[in-house]
Order: C-alpha cells, then sequence, then structure tokens
C-alpha cells in the first residue's frame, strides 16, 4: 500500500520503536554529520534527537510556519552537505497539518541527506507512495489503520544501512533480532 518492495519492510512494536531505529540507527560512530527535524515532531523522534544530541551529534529542530508546515524554503536555508538525515512527519498528530514530503525530501536529497517520515498518522488515510515521493524511510503503526496495538513497521529503502538498535537473532534479516510478533504482523 505505500509502494515498497517486501524485502524493505522491517517490523517493529510500533511507531516508536521505528522511529527511533531510523534516527539512531543512521548514525555511525564517529559521524559528525548533523540531523535535522521540526519543532512539533512527535516525541518518539524528538527524544530520540534528544538522545543522540546528548551523545554528541549535531540536531537543528526547523521552525514551522503558521499553519505547522516546514516549507521548502525553511529547509533549504538550513540544510547543508553535512546533513545526514532530514526526519519530518508525513501528518502531523496534533493539528493535522500535511508536509509536503515530496518537496522536503528532494531538497534533502539534492545534500545527500536521508529523508525520513513519520507517517503513523498518515498510512491508511491519504495516499502515500514512498518511490513518487522520495521517501528513504517511513515509520507506520498498525493501531492507526485498524490494526493491532503493538505492531509497526520501517520501510528502509533498499540500499540503505541502518545500524542494529538491539543484538541477538536473525530475525528481520538480521537487522531487528528477537520472536516475531505473526499475529499482529
Amino acid at each position: 500500500c505505500i509502494g515498497a518492495q517486501p524485502e524493505e519492510i522491517f517490523f517493529t512494536s510500533g511507531g516508536t520503536e521505528s522511529d527511533n531505529w531510523a534516527i539512531k540507527g543512521t548514525l555511525q560512530y564517529g559521524d559528525s554529520r548533523s540531523i535535522l527535524t521540526s519543532q512539533i515532531e512527535h516525541h518518539a523522534i524528538l527524544n530520540a534527537c534528544a538522545t543522540v544530541e546528548r551523545l554528541g551529534y549535531p540536531v537543528s529542530h526547523l521552525w514551522v510556519d503558521k499553519e505547522g508546515i516546514v516549507t521548502p524554503s525553511t529547509l533549504n536555508k538550513v540544510i547543508t552537505d553535512n546533513t545526514k538525515l532530514v526526519s519530518i512527519m508525513l501528518v502531523n498528530n496534533e493539528i493535522g497539518t500535511i508536509e509536503p514530503i515530496k518537496e522536503l525530501a528532494e531538497i534533502a536529497h539534492e545534500h545527500r541527506a536521508l529523508f525520513h517520515t513519520d507517517a503513523v498518522q498518515a498510512i491508511g488515510h491519504i495516499p502515500v507512495n514512498v518511490k513518487k515521493q522520495n521517501i528513504d524511510m517511513l515509520s507506520l503503526s498498525a493501531h492507526k489503520f485498524h490494526g493491532p496495538r503493538g505492531i509497526g513497521a520501517l520501510y528502509v529503502k533498499r540500499g540503505i544501512e541502518l545500524t542494529s538498535l538491539m543484538e541477538g537473532g536473525g530475525q528481520e534479516r538480521g537487522k531487528r533480532p528477537g520472536t516475531e510478533n505473526l499475529p499482529a504482523i
């Protein structure tokens, strides 16, 4: 339903884990490249960014306009070739703003940065296509579209290497160890 290939989907416990994995899994030890996000992201993103910032990774929070939009011009003013990841939610969980994800992703890619979106509030409610919208990583949670609680997924575009958050078995192609919640999946 999002235009992804099966091997690009990694099952998680929900949107929070997916968001954390996208933020923390992008960074490598000693990496000095920055993360850009907005000031109105879900706390899963904001808290993950606060954690990596405490560990020494640079994080900047973009301002939004009066309607809660991260405008492409705002991103253009702040992004540099030292930006590693831009993470902007597709639909805001409090005010319902729909961000211009395709345009923001294009700007990120012009600077060789990855683009992640927390699409928890969007999947099942508005059309989402990771290929057409230039999305590198996308977080979702099943309970937002009438699925069970406690199951989500992280879409990771083929070719993007993420560091695992946990160590253990070889589940989810060696990237997310632990017994999979097959009934929820």
